[in-house]
């Protein structure tokens, strides 16, 4: 091995790949890199704040989730990390700025400070401008004395912050949506570089956002969290001599109306750029005719104040539209080619006073925009020109679901408008790739792509447009395999199933969208929906290999599982109460989405075995051998129910429906092999019967091609994979689907929009099927948690001639394709690059992998 051999390709702390160290919640941050090779030892170093450099030395059994070998870090304390390969075999890797943010609740010494501490409901409220300013001087020190600047903040309500007139970052709908009664999101900025000699301002822009803003369907809530919009804020200089002087801003405050005449998430925002207060968040400006905000004690508020566990959303790109053309009645209209979340960015010149409106949907309809499938989420912008030449505006505090947008009242001609879309959402890094000889696949796993970006916007939502916008449990639990292969979404999950347990913990039992609102929606505890409690931890684990999250849920996981023993009697049968059961089965009709052919109990009571077994094996991981064996008891007793309720002596299984058939062999509920291969035959007849059209709804859909796979049926499952007539994947493909439909049928043949009240274009659920592209048509799954092993199984079929998957895993990036050729039929290729080529025992295949 020679010198500068070992390259350090990426550090991060705990799972938050991507994520910079600044702010963090922990004072013992595991560490992650990726190296080039192997090494036989590994030298950190870090470089303290104060000076000092701690270096350690370790084996090279793991270069993933290591546990901090420095001291532990107390508020605010930070420094550089490095890392590279020992003994002179490698270079450096690039510094990692690791800072603790304001780990005690004791660490705030400030209050809220709100422009509004209550308002109308049922009306949109404006947005507010916040300022205050400070000097050096006035703290008896110089600028150059100052080595870092902090502020560390919090809303209750959307903001975002400015010092000297410069946004202090890129956030967008910061701090994010959280269970705001038990956890609030903190955030730390760096704003060193923006502090200057003598007077020096700060600002912000508020608005209701998810605190107090309506949310939810059926009408939607006000002021779910509380009656005001307030903010947070702490700034802080670290001298020279490393103490640390906290600026006092207390009665420095005060606020005015912002040029945002009204904003909600769902209906819009209007901006009139006359009203905008120039130079509002810099020092020299006039603020006498500002108001004194409303002083809120942090005491009032018990939430706990945490730092993220994942990334911010931010704009992520920016798209221009593929169309632009007059339709007449004032109109100009945009398509952009891909439905996404976010909003538009315009360049305009009118005169003072005129106003361009901002209309936003997913599909057309009659030659018209779709808005019904919308419901109560008008989604209009609207912009008031200043006159002052070309203006430059985007919405701050709301976002849409569209692909098409139209301008009213665009003050040119075609040739005049400049119009961009934004792409927004949680900053997580791609992790996974797939690629074949069929174009529509192709596109389908774009689509799939394009909805979980599009549902991913701070939380995992059910859909980024109509009034709802909700972290339904369900869709996350089917979805949540797919999600870790194609990206980097542990730390947004993480943050998540801790508002998924505060909310379970309040309300007795897992509510079916977290966080919940009790908006008119059935509180009842669900399988499926529920089971997310136990399955999407575990899913972390498996993808990660880190049982801390399982550790972290472990009090969630059990009381979801104890319920369920408790709702069946222990005899292990969940034969009552509220389900959703197989959710939107096509067969359904529009007005009844959950009068699907599959019995609801069945799939309770199979849910119940999957959930009860997946505890056992927890609790032996975290060795509580107590719990292993009582789970264990519980899995067998609903075993047992299940068998006895819902399966016939020779295999034949209750509802008989591919979904009924699918759970049994997916989750291994079959006395004998005997069984499960005559009902594997059952199942290959059921989806024949169909003509390969999907008959199964939100339970059997993401599972239905593993199980054909499993029995034998692997044409079978290529079949139902590529069918192109409805209800199929395919044909959204064909009828230009840019992301994953809610129901098959979303839209019809005929280009009408599905006549339910309960229509989106734009839902990640039924997608899960990438996952099962990425470990079965072109092969790429794991073998062992974490990815310490792999299994390269490719299964040829569909006609396609070419296969690939990629994906960025936790200990690198591994890679398996096949290519079909005359000459050598079935030929398959993997990779693992973790060092360069193939590690005998890390790659399992049929025949010996090809390097590439």
């Amino acid at each position: 091995m020679t010198r500068e051999q070992v390259r350090i390709e990426s550090v991060w702390l705990e799972n938050r790949r991507g994520v910079d160290g600044l702010g963090i919640g922990e004072p013992r941050p595991r560490l992650s890199w990726i190296a080039s090779a192997v090494a036989d030892a590994w030298e950190l170093e870090f470089r303290r704040d104060d000076g000092e450099v701690r270096a350690v030395r370790l084996p090279a059994a793991r270069t993933r989730l290591v546990d901090w070998p420095f001291d532990e870090l107390t508020s605010r304390a930070g420094g550089e990390l490095r890392v590279r390969a020992a003994d002179g075999v490698g270079s450096w890797s690039a510094p990692l700025r690791i800072e603790a943010g304001l780990l005690d609740r004791a660490d705030w010494s400030v209050p809220f400070v709100s422009p509004s501490p209550a308002a109308p409901a049922g009306t949109l409220r404006p947005g507010y401008l916040l300022r205050a300013t400070w000097d050096p001087a006035d703290l008896g020190i110089t600028l150059g004395r100052v080595r870092r600047a902090r502020i560390y903040s919090s809303t209750h309500g959307v903001s975002e912050l400015e010092v000297n007139g410069r946004p202090v970052s890129d956030d967008v709908l910061s701090p994010g949506w959280t269970s705001y009664r038990h956890r609030l999101r903190t955030q730390t900025y760096d704003v060193t570089e923006a502090i200057v000699e003598g007077p020096n301002a700060v600002g912000a822009w508020l608005a209701d956002g998810w605190y107090r803003g309506r949310i939810g369907f059926d009408g939607g809530l006000w002021d779910v969290y509380g009656t005001d919009v307030a903010l947070l804020l702490q700034l802080e200089l670290t001298l020279d001599d490393h103490s640390v002087v906290r600026v006092p801003l207390e009665d420095a405050w005060s606020w005015h109306p912002s040029p945002i005449t009204e904003v909600g998430l769902y209906e819009g925002e209007r901006y009139d750029a006359r009203l905008l207060p120039e130079g509002w968040s810099t020092p020299g400006f006039d603020d006498r005719d500002w108001a004194s905000p409303t002083v809120l004690p942090l005491e009032d508020f018990p939430a706990r104040l945490e730092a993220p566990t994942g990334p911010p959303v931010r704009v992520i790109e920016a798209l221009r539209p593929v169309t632009v053309e007059s339709i007449g009645g004032g109109r100009i209209r945009l398509d952009f080619g891909q439905n996404i979340s976010g909003r538009l960015r315009i360049n305009v010149r009118g005169p003072a006073g005129h106003e361009v409106r901002l209309h936003h949907a997913e599909v057309l309809e009659n030659g018209a925009l779709g808005v019904r499938p919308l419901r109560a989420a008008v989604s209009i912008d609207a912009y008031v020109c200043a006159g002052s030449g070309l203006e430059t505006w985007t919405p701050r505090f709301t976002i849409h679901g569209f692909r098409y947008a139209e301008l009213e009242h665009w003050p040119g001609d075609l040739d005049s408008v400049d119009v961009e879309a934004l792409v927004v959402h949680t900053d997580m890094p791609r992790t996974g790739w797939f690629e074949s000889s069929h174009a529509g696949l192709n596109r389908l796993h774009e689509n799939v792509v394009w909805s979980m970006r599009d549902n991913f916007v701070d939380l995992p939502t059910d859909c980024p447009q109509r009034d709802e916008r909700l972290g339904w449990t369900g869709d996350i639990q089917v979805f949540a395999p797919t999600a870790l292969r194609l990206y980097a979404a542990h730390g947004t999950l993480t943050g998540w199933l801790r508002d998924l347990a505060a909310e379970q913990a309040e309300q007795g039992h897992v509510p079916n969208f977290v966080p919940w609102l009790e908006c008119g929606f059935p509180n009842f505890p669900t399988a499926a929906w529920g089971d997310a409690a136990v399955i999407v931890p575990w899913e972390l684990y498996q993808h990660d290999g880190d049982t801390r999250v399982l550790e972290e849920q472990y009090e969630s996981m059990t009381a979801w599982v104890d319920l369920v023993d408790r709702l069946a009697g222990g005899t292990g049968l969940w034969n009552s109460g509220f389900q959703l059961g197989d959710w939107l089965d096509p067969a359904a009709p529009p007005d009844n989405p959950g009068q699907s052919h599959t019995d609801k109990h069945l799939v309770a009571t199979a849910y119940h075995v999957r959930t009860a077994r997946i505890m056992a094996e927890t609790a032996a991981l975290l060795g509580r051998r107590g719990d292993e064996e009582r789970y264990r008891g519980i899995a067998d007793r609903a075993l047992a129910a299940f068998r006895s309720e819902y399966l016939s002596a020779s295999g034949r299984v209750v509802s008989d429906t591919p979904t009924s058939v699918a759970l049994a062999i997916v989750f291994d509920l079959f006395a004998s092999p005997e069984q499960e291969r005559r009902a594997g035959e059952r199942l290959i007849e059921l989806v024949a019967e169909n003509d390969f059209r999907i008959s199964t709804g939100f339970v059997g859909t993401p599972i239905i091609c593993d199980a054909l796979a499993r029995v034998g049926g692997i044409d079978a499952a290529y079949h139902l994979l590529l069918q192109d007539e409805m209800p199929s994947w395919l044909y959204q493909v064909g009828m230009g689907a840019t992301t994953i439909w809610e129901r098959w049928d979303s839209m019809l043949p005929d280009g009408t929009v599905n006549p339910g009240d309960m229509t989106s274009f734009n839902h990640y659920a039924l997608g899960a099927i990438a996952g099962f592209m990425h470990r079965v048509v072109a092969g790429l799954d794991t073998a062992a948690p974490g990815g310490a092993a792999l299994r390269i199984a490719p299964r040829p079929g569909g006609g396609l001639t070419h296969a690939s998957a990629s994906h960025d895993g936790p200990l690198g990036l591994a890679s398996s394709g096949r290519r079909h050729r005359r000459s050598r039929p079935g030929r398959t290729r993997c990779r693992r690059r973790r060092g360069r080529g193939w590690s005998p025992g890390r790659c399992r295949s049929a025949r010996p992998p090809r390097s590439r």
